[in-house]
């Protein structure tokens, strides 16, 4: 009878899909993995918001709270589908309890890291905020020490457990496995000895049967093995058939059968390149490998067939399942350049310089911005996603670290400026009593200068300082307002006397009375008190110009006076002689008040500079009119002279 020899090796593009690879996850496409965006709150720690999952796992691996890498098992385990959010610390620790109290270790991988990432996410936020209260009443960063958490303790004693009976789990595993190897290796000695036995052919192939039965039955044996192991079996496999001489009947009924199974496992490649769970559909091939390894061989004319069309629908599922996993990681690349931008954008933040607070404001608000654009962008290659996340966390604590810096040192300058601000306050409170009213009141304006230079303060101070020191202005104010009130009506009654004496002075006969004269109205004028202050500039300019033109009707008599005393003096002189040194006394003396009025009026420029200029130079020109008014006389004697010479 004919025997076939059965090639139960895979073709080259799906070598490493056996159900011993699926094990070790050696499928060459890439892991999958959750594609929910990574969002996370990166805000100062002491900011209190939601931290994210990514937050969470690092937090938790900081706890010593990893697992690695996942086991086949695992992988193969449901993911937990329950939404973890509503639930606080302790029901997160008691489901905890629960679930490793009721369900094999070996389902719990994906249960335990959600219920891990749940627990720490409200576990640091709750610890950030003890951060943010503790910085807030002027602690400092290093030494704070958060409160120990009963929650936290126990989850870490019920993550230890499950750590330890996972643990178990992969041991005995790998024990099993290498239990199982010494059993396969047992079969295939039993499979050669086979073709050595002299009992019936009937015997012989049910024994053969029994030994596919338990090879089959056994389990997973290590993966370093696995090749080795199924080349050495199907080796004698293939002599079994090619040596054991079998009735064609008994034959032909096995190859049907085999024949009726991998149609069968043709089809549900098929309908697997249909079905839309594409990463499901990939896992679901595999073990259809594995059941068409197991199955027997087939009549050789249908032997290259029904490979073909089973290699074609798993190839199909193959493509599917690369193209799937390359445009994840096509995605996650242009994930990876979207977050380096941002990651650049914060840097670019860390290296400003010192700022203003409405500055460090705005820029707070644009790193908000920045955050909640992060949140929708999804994950970056899984090689760079804990990497990106962390420079992009590290680039953010820094710019909140900066601005806490900033605000310590405002806080700092805040206390110098309240400090200025109470000196003020006790300076204002002093002045408030005083009744050398000018002095206080110019000094309590100087002292509202001041208050305006100096810088803000902390608003809880800002109303009460402010409040102080103005209740002192005010009430040195009230005060002086007071008492000027009470002296109105008597500045009223000054104004009348004084108008009263203008209209007496403008009337008056200078002339008799002369300078005594002018000098009694100077006297009564100066007894009368202060006028209201309005009439003030008006009525002191009304009185000077009445006092000079007393003093020039005074003047000009005296002049004549003079002029006739001088004209009867000259005509008493004999000869010439006298006259002529008279006129050259009085020429001599009109070149030396020139002389004084050029000085005089070149003094003016040097006056323009100093700082009391204005009374200076009014005194300068008084002089030069003065001296103007007396040289005119002069001169007017000169002519006299002048012509008494031509007379005689």
């Amino acid at each position: 009878m004919a025997t076939e020899k059965i090639n139960l090796t895979a073709p080259e593009e799906l070598v490493g899909t056996t159900a011993e690879d699926t094990q070790t996850n050696s499928i060459d496409a890439p892991k999958a993995q959750s594609l929910d965006n990574d969002t996370h709150e990166l805000n100062a720690p002491t900011m209190g918001e939601e931290f994210a999952d990514e937050e969470a796992a690092l937090a938790a691996d900081e706890a010593g709270l990893s697992l690695g890498d996942e086991t086949a098992e695992e992988q193969e385990a449901q993911a937990l589908n329950d939404d973890l959010s509503g639930l606080n610390e302790s029901e997160l620790v008691a489901l905890f309890a629960s679930k490793i109290e009721s369900e094999p270790v070996q389902t719990l991988r994906s249960v335990v890291e959600a219920i891990k990432i749940a627990f720490y996410k409200q576990h640091r936020s709750k610890v950030d905020a003890e951060r943010k209260a503790f910085l807030e009443a002027g602690g400092q960063e290093e030494n704070f020490t958060p409160t120990p958490d009963a929650d936290e303790q126990r989850f870490k004693e019920l993550f230890a457990i499950y750590r330890e009976q996972r643990d178990k789990h992969i041991a005995q595993m790998e024990a099993d496995k290498e239990d199982n190897l010494k059993i396969k290796l047992q079969i295939i000695e039993e499979l050669k000895e086979l073709v050595n036995s002299d009992e019936t052919m009937n015997t012989t192939f049910t024994r053969f049967r029994e030994l596919q039965t338990r090879w089959k039955e056994t389990g997973l044996v290590p993966q370093q093995n696995v090749k080795d192991l199924w080349e050495t079996y199907n080796l004698h496999v293939e002599n079994f058939y090619n040596f054991i001489k079998i009735n064609k009947e008994l034959r032909d009924l096995d190859l049907k059968k085999n024949y009726e199974a991998k149609i069968s496992l043709c089809e549900q490649a098929e309908a697997l390149t249909f079905d839309s769970q594409i990463v499901e559909s990939f896992r679901k091939l595999q073990k259809l490998h594995d059941e068409w390894r197991e199955t027997g061989p087939v009549a050789l004319e249908f032997k290259e067939a029904l490979w073909e069309r089973f290699k074609e629908a798993s190839s199909r599922i193959n493509k599917r399942h690369q193209e799937h996993f390359e445009s994840i990681k096509a995605e996650q690349t242009k994930n990876l350049a979207l977050k380096s931008e941002l990651c650049e954008k914060v840097e670019t933040m860390t290296q400003q310089p010192s700022l203003s607070r409405k500055e460090w404001n705005k820029l707070s608000e644009e790193l908000l911005e920045i955050q909640k654009v992060w949140k929708t962008i999804g994950y970056a290659p899984k090689k760079d996603n804990n990497r990106i996340y962390e420079r992009f966390r590290a680039a953010c604590d820094k710019f909140f670290e900066l601005k806490r810096d900033f605000y310590a040192g405002v806080k700092t300058e805040m206390e110098h400026n309240l400090a200025l601000k109470n000196e003020l306050c006790e300076q204002a409170e002093a002045l408030s009593v005083s009744e050398d009213w000018k002095h206080a009141t110019d000094e309590l304006i100087a002292l509202q200068a001041k208050w305006k230079q100096v810088g803000p303060v902390a608003r809880r101070h800002s109303d009460v300082v402010w409040k102080r020191f103005r209740a002192a202005c005010d009430k040195f104010f009230e005060r002086k307002a007071s008492h000027f009130s009470s002296i109105d009506s008597v500045h009223e009654e000054n104004l009348k006397l004084k108008q009263a004496l203008l209209e007496e002075m403008k009337s008056a006969n200078v002339k008799a009375g002369g300078f005594e004269a002018i000098k009694e109205f100077q006297r009564r004028w100066s007894q009368i008190g202060f006028v209201p202050i309005k009439h003030k500039d008006a009525l002191q300019k009304e009185y000077k110009a009445i006092v000079d033109a007393m003093f020039s009707t005074l003047r000009s008599s005296e002049r004549d006076r003079q002029m006739n005393r001088f004209k009867e003096r000259v005509a008493n002189m004999k000869g010439g002689q006298q006259l002529r040194s008279e006129r050259e006394k009085l020429y001599n003396k009109v070149r030396q008040m020139e002389q004084d009025i050029a000085v005089l009026e070149n003094n003016i420029g040097f006056f323009s500079k100093s700082k009391n200029a204005e009374s200076l130079i009014a005194d300068v020109r008084e002089k030069i009119e003065r001296t103007k008014r007396d040289m005119a006389e002069v001169i007017e004697k000169i002519k006299l002279i002048d012509a008494e010479e031509a007379n005689k």
